[in-house]
């Protein structure tokens, strides 16, 4: 079958974003497509093209067969066929495999309306790649897996790698019963239940396995770095991504060699390899073929750093040999401290966050061909400010529920919150405030941030315009890391209620004279009237401030005809909401307030069928 262009398959117009996503979610991971019938097939064909994957129809005599190869050969298997055949296929391998090393298996039935895991929902992805196809779809996910259900993530699907008594520890979470969550430093985590604990502290459980022999008084989840021996029942083990490989090396070395250096320095420091999260070296070492080839066994990047950044860290074994050979005085040690904002591959829930302080906790120790050292990046707090779009639902975007459902603290307008809480999962802390305490509400998100939390500050339409990022990035420093979430704004709302208002040049104005001194306002508005700008008034008018607006349309009609059309909606995309399509001449400003946007055109605006165009061609006169 030949492939189809985007304008030839609405399938693959109708992918966009979703499909993205389906591809972050598959991690560059091959996809294996199998079907039965001549729909699924077509259907299976359609789905293979739309996705910008490694994706591919795997093509065998019998649906059997192409399953089997999918299962042993793909990371992902999409079977377009009955779920009882695809589960009676795979039971022998399923029953000689491991839930570890399990492929992702999704079904979708020939109709394309349901997209169902079957296996590998948490460690494999398929319950996130699900709701992806979904999206792509337009048809439904349906999630049985427990935890998904009752809005808990799943302790395998945060990102890290994860051992023990992950299905004990989980029910206990389910059943509501207390779980410790032990750790030495606190990491930006979703919030995992309602009666999840945390305890942290130097000295305290987190610095040690517990022993498998030794019982544990309440369910435990342990995030460590450290190498022990096997969790025991009622324990699970989380390896967290806080270990960062310094790595020098001569020209040839091998990734034997590099191997085990690397394994000799960790086991003598009772490290796990498990929270490598990369190898670093210097940008003169990026084409080692022997570093380069260890990263991809460990899976993890291959970072390099300019010999100018690493010779600006400190180091206690700095060497005159190395700095003949390379420039600087350390490769090893110096390539391991830098912070991991380095580090954007550290993906997953939890393992995305950056750090704030390193520690040399190996210094540097050699073989024949390389040198190693091994340092340990404590977790930082991060803030996600999270646009929530005009107040309809089907307008939140799905980065802003993840978002939200990535936090464990979220932080907002009381009648904001009240739009959103069935979607934080449980166990959310939720910091709710009333009108005009937006400064407290910026500054509460970046200290909870600073505390080590995943934080998620709100804000209606996109929260950096005339919302909460300005505020909180005022007061935020390096400490955090910050996410932006964009939502869809105010404006852009209103605007597709009126028609076209936006086709041309246009701004963005506040009339809130509580922020910004009229005089500055008024000196704006005459600066958009003569530069013939279509003009979007923002907090318009209220109670106490009931004369800006009349005043701000005195200004415009110095430019503007009475024609001049003028569009109000309050209320966009919500249940109540109205629009009042006027003009210039004709304009009641009383029809106005807090809950509307003005929108006021230019010279060049019409109504055209009832509606506001403002033409992308521009015919102005001087």
């Amino acid at each position: 079958m030949t492939k189809q262009s985007a304008s030839d398959d609405p399938l693959r117009e109708a992918a966009g974003a979703a499909g993205d996503a389906a591809a972050r979610t598959a991690g560059g991971r091959s996809l294996g497509v199998v079907a039965v019938t001549r729909a699924g097939k077509r259907l299976a064909q359609r789905l293979a093209d739309a996705l910008p994957l490694r994706a591919s129809v795997i093509d065998r005599p019998t649906a059997a067969e192409a399953l089997r190869v999918g299962y042993t050969q793909y990371d992902v298997v999409v079977a377009v066929m009955a779920a009882g055949a695809v589960v009676r296929i795979l039971a022998p391998l399923i029953a000689s495999g491991h839930k570890a090393s399990d492929p992702a298996i999704l079904v979708i039935d020939e109709a394309g309306r349901f997209v169902t895991p079957i296996l590998g929902g948490h460690a494999a992805g398929a319950n996130r790649l699900a709701t992806d196809l979904a999206a792509i779809l337009g048809s439904e996910a349906v999630i049985t897996t427990a935890t998904d259900v009752a809005g808990i993530p799943g302790l395998d699907d945060l990102g890290w790698p994860v051992s023990g008594d992950v299905s004990g520890v989980s029910l206990a979470i389910l059943d509501g019963e207390k779980v410790v969550l032990a750790s030495d430093h606190r990491w930006p985590l979703p919030a995992l239940g309602e009666d999840v604990v945390e305890l942290l502290g130097e000295g305290g459980p987190g610095t040690a396995l517990p022993e498998a022999s030794i019982p544990v008084d309440h369910p435990t989840i342990v995030i460590s770095d450290l190498a022990g021996p096997p969790a025991g029942d009622g324990v699970v083990l989380m390896r967290p991504p806080s270990l960062v490989v310094g790595m020098g090396a001569s020209r040839g070395v091998s990734a034997d060699e590099a191997g085990r250096l690397l394994a000799e320095a960790l086991q003598d420091a009772g490290l796990s390899v498990d929270s490598v999260v990369a190898i670093a070296t210097a940008q003169v070492k990026a084409d080692e073929q022997g570093l380069i080839d260890l990263a991809g066994r460990l899976r993890v990047p291959l970072v390099t750093h300019s010999a100018a950044a690493l010779g600006q860290v400190t180091v206690p074994n700095p060497s005159e040999v190395v700095r003949s050979a390379v420039g600087v005085p350390s490769v090893a040690e110096a390539a391991a401290l830098p912070g991991a904002r380095s580090y954007p591959e550290v993906a997953g829930q939890a393992g995305e966050s950056g750090q704030l302080t390193a520690e040399l906790i190996v210094t540097k120790t050699a073989s024949a061909m390389a040198t190693v050292a091994i340092a340990r990046h404590r977790p930082r707090g991060r803030l996600a400010i999270v646009g929530l779009g005009p107040g309809s639902r089907d307008l939140l975007t799905a980065a802003a529920r993840n978002g939200l459902r990535r936090a464990s603290v979220v932080v907002g307008l009381d009648q904001y919150l009240d739009q959103i809480r069935d979607l934080l999962r449980p166990g959310t802390e939720i910091l709710s405030s009333g009108l005009g305490q937006e400064e407290e509400r910026a500054q509460t998100a970046v200290a909870r941030a600073r505390d080590g939390f995943a934080v998620a500050l709100i804000g209606s339409g996109d929260a950096g315009v005339y919302a909460m990022a300005s505020p909180a990035l005022e007061v935020a420093d390096e400490s955090i890391d910050v996410v932006g979430i964009p939502g869809v704004t105010a404006a852009l709302a209103a605007a597709a209620v009126l028609g076209a208002p936006l086709g041309h040049d246009h701004c963005y104005l506040s009339l809130s004279d509580l922020h910004t001194p009229w005089p500055v306002i008024e000196q704006r508005v005459r600066a958009a009237a003569h530069g013939d700008f279509v003009v979007l008034c923002y907090n318009p008018r209220s109670v106490k401030r009931d004369w800006q607006l009349g005043r701000a349309l005195e200004l415009l009609a110095e430019h503007r005809p009475p024609t001049t059309p003028i569009g109000v909606v309050r209320n966009a995309t919500r249940s109540d909401q109205s629009a009042t399509l006027t003009t210039l001449a004709d304009f009641d400003p009383a029809v106005v307030d807090m809950y509307s946007l003005v929108v006021i055109g230019s010279s060049q605006s019409r109504i055209v069928a009832g509606r506001m165009v403002t033409p992308r061609g521009y015919r102005w006169a001087p």
